[in-house]
């Protein structure tokens, strides 16, 4: 079986194919719950042969499904899970949820229903190579990992060496181009603060109460003249989640304020939380309350892999991108107006790919199309994007490599409605095939080249020693639901 059978088998897939992409949207699970996704995810691939095995890691809705035997071991990582607050209509170029029951409830505005179903797509065309060809050693996994968005599932699994038997993993990503991803990310904490103080009657009492709400908003002052002395590429965020209740003749006796904190390296980022601790702290002395510090989750910083990064981009200009008709053309031209006031998609460009390379991109972004029909140049640096991405920690475990695949259209903010209504159209399925085709096919390049392998893993080795992958996540924390933080 050669490689366009591969692609053959997975086209012959394709209804299967988006009606996980399709379903999954619809379910639109955030992290930890995303139940009737993974049961979706794995009824399928049980119908095609694959031995599943839900529950990995003590997580619920993470799952193992595997074929073949021996080596190597190559595994997929699948994402499924939606983010909080963006239901929109699939298909439509206004902001309009999918009912007036369905406002503020979760929306998948990062494509995760995209990734997911396209490494099931992958999987589906590795296993039917090992299939013709039954002596041929090699197992295919799929990884199932929830909660990458606020949630670190892959750490999680990480730290029950659930990715230790991998000789690769490979994945992908949905986005606004087709591009091979060879950058950094960064590393984050996720930190619940919780203050205590008295309540009294604020008006005839005062003297009497000790404020957790002028603690939270010390803090956050005090953060926000940190970020003056900190490197210029780390981020703070926070979100006030508890004010002390409704009535402002009581003193506040409870606040929280939930951060996110991030650094291009693991080793600064441990520093600057120790600096945010402390002014927490100091955000005591000044109330006479106090404070609990929940670590809630980590994840480390990626590690990339020319070897993989290489191999990928070859099998990306290799299999000629997806075609659009005029209707989706129209669609596309009509939701790229609702993204005007974000970055244009040559900043983009330039944000994954580099500097270095803005003049080829500025050529290739000479028209402001809505469809970016052509494959971003091949990149390699160390420079981090400005999320963070769980898939860090995987990098630190076993050589990785990921992918670009275009579901929506260019200059799409990620974590939007805009990226949401596009995400179950035929756009998107197109880019869901091909970026499974691409996942496919660079397997078949692995199983067949066992040098490919050992120049990856001599790579991986060389960038990660000598320290070697230590999980951020304290061993005592358990991962939780968004209801639960």
């Amino acid at each position: 079986m050669n490689k366009q059978q591969i692609f053959d088998y997975i086209e012959s897939k394709k209804d299967c194919i988006i009606h996980v992409n399709d379903r999954i949207w619809e379910y639109a699970e955030t992290a930890f719950v995303e139940y009737r996704s993974v049961d979706l995810l794995c009824s399928v691939l049980e119908e095609e042969g694959f031995e599943v095995q839900k529950g990995i890691a003590k997580l619920p809705t993470a799952f193992s499904a595997r074929f073949g035997c021996g080596k190597p071991v190559i595994g997929l990582l699948a994402e499924y899970d939606a983010l909080d607050g963006l239901n929109q209509k699939g298909g439509l170029a206004v902001k309009e949820p999918t009912s007036e029951e369905d406002a503020g409830k979760p929306g998948h505005g990062c494509g995760h229903n995209c990734l997911g179903a396209g490494v099931v797509a992958a999987a589906l065309g590795i296993k039917a190579y090992l299939e013709s060809d039954p002596a041929h050693s090699g197992t295919v996994i799929v990884y199932g990992c929830p909660g990458e968005e606020g949630g670190s599932g892959k750490a999680f699994m990480a730290r029950e060496g659930v990715f230790d038997e991998c000789d690769v993993a490979l994945t992908w990503h949905p986005g606004p181009s087709f591009a091979v991803t060879n950058g950094s990310s960064l590393a984050n904490y996720q930190v619940h603060y919780k203050f205590y103080g008295i309540a009294a009657h604020a008006g005839s009492q005062p003297q009497n109460g000790r404020s957790a709400l002028d603690a939270v908003e010390l803090m956050n002052t005090g953060t926000q003249y940190l970020r003056e002395h900190m490197i210029e590429k780390a981020r703070i965020h926070y979100a006030i989640t508890n004010t002390g209740g409704f009535s402002p003749n009581v003193v506040q006796s409870r606040a929280d304020v939930l951060y996110l904190i991030r650094a291009p390296k693991s080793d600064y980022l441990a520093e600057l939380y120790e600096r945010v601790n402390n002014v927490a702290r100091g955000a005591c002395l000044m109330t006479d309350t106090r404070v609990e510090i929940d670590f809630v989750k980590a994840c480390s910083e990626k590690i990339r892999n020319d070897v993989l990064a290489k191999l990928i981009y070859q099998n990306m200009e290799q299999l000629p991108l997806p075609t659009y008709t005029q209707e989706e053309q129209e669609f596309a031209a009509a939701l790229r107006e609702q993204c005007r006031k974000s970055k244009t998609p040559l900043q983009m460009a330039v944000d994954t790919c580099g500097e270095a390379l803005r003049p080829q991109l500025e050529e290739l972004f000479a028209e402001d199309t809505a469809l970016s029909e052509f494959l971003l140049p091949y990149y390699a640096n160390d420079i981090p994007v400005g999320g963070s991405t769980d898939v860090g920690d995987v990098s630190w475990v076993c050589p990785t490599g990921s992918m670009r695949g275009m579901t929506t259209v260019a200059g799409t903010p990620g974590h939007s409605w805009q990226f949401v209504a596009c995400n179950n159209t035929s756009i998107a399925h197109k880019g869901t095939l091909y970026s499974g085709k691409v996942l496919a096919a660079t397997a078949y390049d692995l199983l067949n080249d066992p040098a490919l392998i050992e120049a990856a893993k001599a790579e991986h080795t060389r960038r990660v020693a000598p320290e070697g992958y230590k999980c951020p996540i304290p061993a005592d924390v358990m991962p939780r639901a968004i209801s639960d933080l």
